[in-house]
């Protein structure tokens, strides 16, 4: 087996599924599960992006944070709440908002209410960037991920999305 699915050559597997070593190794289920998981987290970023990057020049990062933007109240939202939104770290969020500011699709500025924080704002002309490629991203995620889900599908991937939820390491 590989070194997730179980012991190789002359080890012992025990009946717990673990080898000499102690590991509890993959039985066949679970290593479908973990197989078609990664293949997911390495190759749907890749399928959501290419026609973002192809028809408005974004990549799939950057269209999320926008997209969340445009969404929130006033078209603000702090730093490292839009980092959580957006599936980022702050600092990946930091370079992408210096960018879309340097293009005028967002401003920063201080949190008005407590000035520790900083807000992000999206222009008027980023508003408009957001509404260009929502269809496209809109046409991807449906022929990659909604369309071949059925109503039961959707409901366990959202299940275990939110049992898998992941927060980076930086937010606060």
């Amino acid at each position: 087996m590989s070194s997730t699915g179980g012991p190789m050559r002359d080890e012992v597997e025990h009946e717990d599924g673990s080898g000499d070593d102690g590991l509890r190794w993959l039985d066949e289920q679970e290593k479908a599960a973990w197989t078609g998981l990664i293949s997911l987290i390495l190759l749907l970023p890749g399928r959501l992006e290419s026609p973002l990057r192809q028809e408005h020049g974004l990549t799939l990062f950057e269209y999320l944070v926008l997209s969340h933007l445009s969404e929130a109240p006033g078209r603000k939202l702090r730093m490292g709440e839009l980092a959580f939104l957006a599936s980022g770290s702050l600092s990946r969020l930091s370079n992408v908002i210096k960018r879309c500011e340097q293009r005028g699709w967002v401003v920063r500025t201080p949190d008005p209410t407590d000035g520790r924080y900083t807000l992000a704002e999206l222009t008027d002309a980023g508003l408009d960037v957001v509404d260009l490629a929502a269809p496209t991203h809109l046409r991807s995620v449906r022929a990659a991920v909604l369309d071949p889900l059925g109503a039961a599908d959707r409901k366990a991937l959202v299940r275990i999305a939110e049992k898998l939820r992941i927060v980076p390491d930086d937010f606060g």
